[in-house]
């Protein structure tokens, strides 16, 4: 399996920046905007306003990696018996993936 390289230009904020990554770390974004029903340009800003280090390509790709990391433990904690269901706002919440960055933070200085 490989996936190629892609540098693209980006527009976050509405400044033009390049990124390069993997065909299917695109494909991936493009998904995850799609169902959070934002241009990608806007989910791209969100993680960028929300990394504290690193270059954008890495935010990206930790941000997808969480993403897809979140359905992946939802879906096994689903499937094992003696589990219990979550309730629809959850089960809602899920679906979306992980808060956007900006919020994940904001609810990490709440707790401690």
């Amino acid at each position: 399996m490989h996936s190629s390289v892609v540098k693209r230009s980006v527009f976050p904020a509405g400044h033009k920046t390049s990124v390069s990554l993997e065909d299917d770390f695109w494909k991936a974004l493009k998904e995850i905007s799609g169902a959070r029903q934002k241009t990608q340009s806007a989910l791209i800003h969100e993680i960028d306003q929300a990394r504290q280090q690193g270059n954008l390509s890495s935010a990206i790709r930790l941000f997808v990696l969480k993403f897809y990391r979140g359905q992946a433990s939802a879906t096994v904690n689903d499937n094992m018996p003696g589990t219990r269901r979550r309730a629809p706002e959850a089960e809602k919440r899920r679906r979306q993936g992980p808060l956007p960055l900006q919020q994940q933070s904001k609810q990490a200085d709440v707790r401690g």
